[in-house]
């Protein structure tokens, strides 16, 4: 008879006509017509790019052996550099607006051809939106809106290509929904506090409540800021005003703030850091695979083949854990590539505090790799990846739903799509939230009240953390259901069933005394 595990991993995953009823996949795919049927309609917008541009682009694919899609999108990353030093060179107002928006639809256009005006739809009906329905309304009306439309693109990649990783429209519209998401709230806060209004919740956000809504031109300047339209960051609207019309360096009396700091280094040190990010993902991934390398959508993950589960499970572990490292890297790299292109023209300079001293360079972060790879907590890990994204979480979904771990980290996998590894990934993090809070208030009080990192107390932290996470995120890079659990039960469930033991003997441990803590 074989093995339990053995008849998980011989499932094959199921394709979309697998998973839907017949009517279901027949409605869907003459939606999916219909909606094809108006591409020679939008064509025609699709005109800042030149031919001979894409032909250059298939030559140099072809010589170097990059597929045209992820060559494009990488191109267009590293272009944002140059365009960054115009933009800096650029005077401020509404040049700076025009050449951010011009030149967001251009990269756009780029790497995602005639999908572009999807950005386009999206931002004008919100803007629609803002301008006609009181504040109050257009703050639920938007983001439900924009999580509709992202959805159903999401759902229309997951139905014509299930498991596939082409590029399509979807990565730059999860940043733009939140950019949007984020502005409707931030006009509703600014609403709020100029008529006085109780609200604690916009207290909070004040720093980037929004009174008046923007021009279109500025307005579209920020949804399709070319620094941050391919792969963010997506932070706040008032982050890209006052970096586009003065304010960041200069007072009202055109005099600097403070002592301007060199974006040099700034922009120098993430780029570096992207290249090398993007050549350890090269290399390793290449080394460690999770997928197959051959056929990475229909074929059995590596980490599920009968040959890798023949060998001891710490092995196995071990080797998922690197290979997830690996997976972090083009991340990392897409990240601190945007950051330096962010930085380049003080997009992510804070500013000056009361005293004319610099702030740092936070608005253009989305991760600090080595605090997120050395986190001794969920919360510090959470934090420290996609910190935009969190921010966006932390501000307009979990403080505007009275603290819910589960509509915030339900928010986060909704965001992401409809795989079921996000929602298994999501939907198992609130039970190691749980067990952290309580291994913070009974255990770390005891053993590191002072809450340093590198002690004895912290590394045990730092390595159950990176254990439990990788555990729990390794069916969020598979996917499909049936990887996702095969995933969890060939590792024996052991992330979970830790949870829940050391939730229940967390119980009947007592808290510590003040004195003791």
């Amino acid at each position: 008879t074989p093995h339990p595990v053995e008849q998980t991993v011989a499932l094959l995953r199921p394709t979309m006509d697998q998973v839907l009823p017949e009517p279901v996949i027949t409605a869907v795919g003459n939606l999916i017509e219909f909606v094809y049927s108006l591409e020679p309609y939008v064509a025609p917008t699709n005109i800042l790019v030149p031919d001979f541009v894409r032909d250059q682009v298939v030559t140099l694919s072809e010589a170097i052996g990059f597929d045209v899609e992820t060559l494009t999108y990488t191109l267009g990353m590293f272009l944002c550099y140059p365009l960054g030093i115009i933009m800096a060179m650029l005077p401020y107002g509404k040049v700076k607006h025009l050449f951010s928006f011009l030149l967001g639809a251009f990269l756009l256009q780029f790497t995602i051809g005639v999908q572009w005006i999807h950005q386009l739809i999206t931002s004008l009906v919100a803007y629609a939106c803002f301008a006609i329905l009181p504040a109050k309304t257009s703050k639920w009306v938007v983001p439900v809106f924009l999580m509709v439309y992202m959805s159903a693109g999401h759902l229309h990649r997951q139905f014509i290509n299930y498991l596939g990783y082409d590029m399509d429209f979807t990565g730059p519209q999860m940043v733009l929904t939140i950019k949007l998401y984020s502005l409707s709230y931030n006009l509703y806060d600014g609403y709020l506090l100029s008529k006085g209004k109780e609200d604690r919740a916009a207290k909070k956000c004040a720093p980037f409540a929004v009174e008046k809504l923007p021009n279109l031109l500025e307005y579209l300047g920020y949804t399709f800021c070319f620094a941050s339209a391919l792969a963010g960051p997506a932070y706040e609207y008032k982050t890209y005003l006052n970096a586009c019309d003065g304010t960041l360096l200069y007072g009202s009396n055109g005099k600097p703030k403070g002592n301007i700091p060199s974006n040099v280094w700034p922009t120098l040190k993430p780029f570096l850091t992207s290249l090398l990010c993007m050549g350890i993902f090269v290399v390793g991934s290449g080394m460690f695979p999770l997928l197959d390398p051959n056929d990475p959508q229909n074929a059995l993950p590596v980490i599920l083949t009968p040959a890798f589960l023949e060998q001891p499970w710490f092995k196995r572990y071990a080797y998922t854990w690197i290979s997830l490292f690996f997976v972090r890297e083009k991340y990392y790299f897409a990240w601190k590539n945007a950051e330096g292109a962010n930085n380049i023209w003080y997009a992510g300079f804070q500013g000056f505090d009361g005293n004319g001293a610099p702030l740092g360079w936070e608005n253009s972060n989305n991760v600090d790799i080595v605090e997120f790879e050395t986190a001794p907590s969920l919360k510090i890990l959470s934090a420290a990846w996609n910190k935009k994204t969190a921010n966006w979480l932390s501000r307009y979904v979990y403080m505007r739903t009275g603290g819910s771990l589960v509509a915030t980290y339900g928010m986060s996998a909704f965001w992401h799509g409809f795989y079921p590894g996000y929602y298994f990934f999501f939907l198992s993090v609130p039970l190691l939230t749980f067990c952290e809070r309580l291994g913070k208030k009974k255990l770390s009080a005891r053993f590191n009240p002072s809450g340093k990192k590198w002690t004895p107390w912290g590394l045990v932290s730092i390595i159950s953390t990176s254990f439990c996470a990788n555990y729990m995120v390794i069916p969020f890079q598979l996917l499909a259901y049936e990887w996702g659990i095969a995933a969890y039960r060939t590792n024996f469930f052991i992330g979970h069933i830790l949870c829940v033991v050391f939730y229940a003997l967390m119980q009947v441990v007592p808290s510590p005394k003040k004195k003791e803590a």
